[in-house]
């Protein structure tokens, strides 16, 4: 059993990722800035309620005595999409330990800078949709922040290209750094088996300072 802090435990993912762990007899608790956006409060999990999540003093307090640290943090509007590189600079330093016994942490990231060809990310492939490109830009940037930092255990986990609601199937397939794509060259995560993989991960760790991704079978 491990005991994981979500921070950013009320999103889309976020509320999967503390789902998942729970039934997993994890102990779990939701790092938030809102404690009116927990609406539904799972049995067994505990709140911890900090304004400012960009402050390495109080999450390094939120999140002490934890095993695990998972950041589901969404951006929102375009204009707060630079929370996600101030972010990586607030678990670096929160997380960063003159040994190897501090928390692992987990960054729920983005598919842009995956490679669709060889040496070619999605971002940078013909007809990448603009609409997307600010948030895949972001999410990029804090990947290639995290392979730079060596003093805390880091995994980068990049979805499939699309992500959304559906079923818990638990089969899944991972790759690293490239795009995983189905027979039809489909590439598709639910939210559900995307919360699946991650806590297969933490709980079977592959990705130490690493990024890894997982598509529908």
């Amino acid at each position: 059993m491990a005991k994981i802090a979500v921070v950013g435990a009320t999103g889309n993912i976020g509320q999967r990722i503390v789902t998942e762990a729970l039934s997993r007899g994890h102990q779990v608790t939701a790092v938030i800035r809102n404690a009116a956006k927990l609406t539904d409060r799972p049995d067994g999990l505990s709140v911890v309620v900090i304004p400012d999540v960009l402050d390495p003093e109080a999450v390094a307090a939120a999140v002490r005595g934890h095993d695990v640290v998972v950041s589901a943090l969404g951006a929102g509007t375009s204009q707060d999409r630079s929370l996600y590189r101030k972010a990586s600079d607030t678990y670096a330093q929160a997380l960063r330990r003159p040994d190897e016994d501090g928390p692992r942490l987990i960054v729920v990231g983005g598919a842009g800078s995956l490679e669709g060809a060889p040496g070619v990310r999605l971002l940078d492939s013909p007809g990448f949709p603009e609409a997307y490109r600010p948030e895949a830009t972001a999410h990029a940037k804090v990947l290639e922040y995290y392979r730079t930092v060596s003093d805390i255990r880091w995994t980068y986990f990049s979805p499939a290209a699309e992500i959304g609601p559906g079923t818990r199937t638990g089969s899944y397939r991972t790759g690293t750094d490239q795009l995983v794509t189905d027979t039809d060259g489909n590439s598709r995560i639910s939210y559900e088996d995307y919360a699946a993989a991650l806590v297969d991960e933490i709980e079977k760790p592959e990705h130490i300072r690493e990024r890894f991704t997982a598509a529908a079978v």
